[in-house]
């Protein structure tokens, strides 16, 4: 994650702690738990092929507790809930319970739908620090992208639940070709509502989301994105409304706004680059990692089609720092391995190859360029290395 109203503003965020890390032995990595495949949506774009009900063979409640006891001898700081949607997991709230006891900080990924005004509340109690809740536009292309109608309206009372009962929220946004144009208005919605934070997303074509590998944008349009992105959180942060806005899952966002910055404020640049010189770039392997329903870890959460172990049969630590499978050890010390474009970038000390699930979902090369890449070849120094 790329906190884009930190790099604008230097304004402290919830987030700090965990991405500028300095010293010492790292703690464990934040964990995204899939806890269920159950999901009452049918979103197109699913990582997690989610399902009308659960898969089976899930971790039941007692293989859950032990599974977040072995999350927390290993240090991990934050175990996201996701799925499916985690709110159809009937000791929902009793695992949250658990992992904060254990002292873990919980949050949530949700899509919203099922958040009623008591829902919220229970959440608060529970002490969960964030709910992230799904929408991907305004209420015709939402619903028509998750495949129920009312999906955005239920999403929106929702939000509107958790905010009514001062539960910190925000919004997590899929940019396809599809919506955009819808990221001027979600802008508003986040202005209007109270909402605490949003989460732009670049498209990885895992999952059911195979189906919408066409949807991503091309070069020149993500970086129009990008710069409505800066331009309105340059607003919000102008006008002191302490809204946190990040970009997910594309480290070239990082480069593209340092080297905005070093041509209008460079004392402001430098601070920046030594805030992304410490978060290191990519961190799939290292700074987080995820579980599935059946208890399989995995690099990242879209990165499934690389199981590293299982929970069932090992400790969380014992897998993530025993260091015993190939492809960890690869991931902790990338730059060697990487090909093109991302094995010769110039950016790679704040980037770290960017996101290997994408090149391998394009390309069935994990090594390969990141299609998502939208720097040109001067920006990253491309063109002069290879005609040296």
């Amino acid at each position: 994650m790329l906190s884009i109203s930190k790099m604008l503003s230097g304004q402290e965020e919830t987030g700090d702690a965990l991405r500028y890390r300095s010293t010492g032995r790292p703690p464990g990595p934040v964990v995204v738990w899939n806890s269920t495949r159950a999901c009452n949506l049918r979103c197109r774009h699913c990582y997690a092929s989610a399902t009308a009900g659960p898969a089976e063979g899930e971790l039941s409640t007692a293989e859950a507790k032990r599974f977040i006891d072995g999350l927390a001898k290993a240090g991990v700081p934050v175990l996201l809930f996701s799925g499916g949607e985690p709110l159809m997991r009937p000791d929902f709230f009793e695992l949250v319970e658990y992992a904060k006891e254990r002292g873990i900080r919980p949050v949530i990924s949700t899509n919203g739908t099922l958040i009623a005004p008591e829902v919220a509340r229970r959440i608060k109690e529970a002490g969960v620090g964030y709910v992230g809740v799904s929408l991907d536009g305004l209420e015709e292309l939402n619903d028509r992208m998750r495949k129920v109608e009312g999906a955005f309206r239920m999403a929106l009372e929702g939000i509107r639940n958790c905010v009514a009962v001062d539960q910190r929220v925000g919004l997590r946004f899929t940019i396809t070709r599809e919506n955009y144009r819808d990221i001027a208005a979600i802008f508003d919605l986040v202005e209007r509502e109270g909402i605490n934070r949003v989460c732009f997303y670049h498209l990885v074509s895992v999952g059911r989301g195979v189906s919408l590998r066409d949807q991503d944008l091309d070069p020149a349009t993500k970086r129009r994105v990008v710069d409505l992105i800066i331009e309105r959180t340059a607003d919000f942060c102008r006008r002191g409304l302490g809204k946190e806005i990040l970009t997910v899952d594309n480290h070239a966002d990082a480069v593209y706004i340092y080297l905005k910055l070093r041509q209008t404020a460079p004392e402001q640049a430098e601070r920046v680059y030594n805030w992304l010189k410490q978060t290191g770039g990519n961190r799939s392997g290292s700074g987080i990692g995820a579980v599935d329903w059946f208890g399989n870890v995995y690099p990242d959460q879209f990165t499934q089609n690389h199981p590293l172990g299982n929970v069932r049969e090992q400790e969380f630590g014992e897998i993530w720092f025993g260091e015993t499978h190939p492809l960890l050890k690869q991931l902790r010390d990338r730059k060697p391995l990487l090909k093109g474009r991302c094995g010769s970038c110039r950016w790679l000390e704040i980037c770290n190859g960017n996101f290997r699930a994408r090149a391998e979902a394009v390309y069935g090369d994990f090594w390969a360029p990141d299609p998502g890449c939208y720097l040109t070849d001067e920006e990253i120094g491309f063109a002069v290395h290879s005609s040296a």
